[in-house]
């Protein structure tokens, strides 16, 4: 009789721990990146027709939580509906480089097992976190830049558009009017007489798309997409695309998508040390965010914010800019926003 009900309470706590496990509140926070969004600036239709694009992207993403789906599958179907809408600098709204092109940015990670993908400088991919997505997955590789990138993720099947495709009147437009402020300010580097730096363009460097996501097993993931600064030249890229910097997922600790002054992340290590600060720190996710985001990276001389969940569904959505485009589903509760 003693080793039947030892037997029976074994099953009851193994029962337990599997229901446990299940009963874990799927989480979905994502941002439609930050920077110099003013109240004023923007018309009640406009600030609607933002809300509306973050509420369908939530949706979108969470409806796959909802129904067992991995975060992985959920941050790529919110970033995906982000990247086809004009309204953010990601995909169809990308912003144009000083020549005239869209060149787009993309990272995404596991925190399962900390494997991820990235792009950076593709012209012909319409979403290019399906690009990221594909060189995690179908390579041994984490990243792949330019052409070469358009062609291994064409090969996967990923969609291909002509360049054109991503051209948007108002981004156009953005183009030319930071072509005109910049051109009177080319800015010499006094260490290395004769050598032009790209041009200050402060209000070009925030737009980025992002999601974090934590599932109902416990697993973790984040996605960014961008097409980077309005006029920037020489290939620039930013931390949208690099692993640790702007885009971050591990399981021990939180997910976490960056948006804001790119070179400045990427000299934090932005995503990765708010990771660390839990871990080896053993800081919360909402003190890990805020001494980044609100302490180290102004003390450097750049802004932004960023979105992150961490393994017990905490979130954080933390920015020192004007605004940040932004929304979380926990619960079952929608929740969006723009400004602080």
């Amino acid at each position: 009789m003693r080793v039947l009900l030892l037997l029976l309470l074994g099953v009851f706590c193994a029962n337990q721990f599997v229901m446990g496990q299940q009963a874990t509140k799927p989480v979905l926070v994502i941002h439609g990146g930050a920077g110099t969004i003013l109240p004023q600036h923007i018309t009640p239709e406009k600030e609607k027709a933002y809300k509306d694009a973050l509420t369908q992207a939530l949706q979108a993403g969470y409806a796959i939580l909802n129904a067992g789906g991995t975060a992985l599958e959920a941050v790529t179907a919110a970033v995906k509906l982000m990247e086809d809408s004009p309204l953010f600098n990601a995909g169809k709204g990308a912003v144009f480089t000083n020549e005239g092109r869209n060149e787009l940015d993309a990272a995404i990670m596991d925190g399962s097992n900390l494997k991820a993908g990235a792009v950076a400088g593709i012209t012909t991919i319409k979403n290019p976190i399906t690009a990221a997505l594909a060189v995690m997955q179908k390579s041994e590789h984490v990243m792949m830049t330019g052409s070469g990138a358009d062609k291994f993720a064409a090969a996967q099947g990923c969609e291909v558009v002509s360049p054109s495709y991503f051209y948007t009147p108002e981004r156009w437009k953005g183009l030319l009017k930071a072509k005109e402020a910049d051109s009177l300010k080319s800015i010499l580097d006094h260490n290395t007489p004769g050598a032009v730096l790209q041009p200050e363009n402060r209000d070009g460097k925030y737009g980025t798309v992002g999601a974090v996501a934590l599932d109902a097993k416990g697993n973790l993931a984040a996605a960014t997409s961008t097409g980077g600064m309005t006029n920037k030249r020489f290939g620039r890229v930013g931390d949208a695309p690099i692993i640790g910097a702007g885009t971050y997922a591990n399981n021990a600790t939180c997910a976490v998508s960056c948006t804001g002054w790119g070179e400045y992340f990427i000299r934090l290590v932005m995503a990765k040390s708010i990771s660390d600060r839990m871990e080896f720190g053993r800081q919360s996710l909402a003190k890990a965010c805020d001494a980044l985001v609100m302490d180290a990276l102004p003390k450097l001389g750049g802004d932004g914010g960023l979105i992150a969940v961490d393994k017990n569904g905490n979130i954080a959505m933390p920015f020192n800019t004007a605004g940040m485009y932004r929304g979380s589903i926990k619960n079952g509760e929608i929740s969006v926003a723009i400004f602080k």
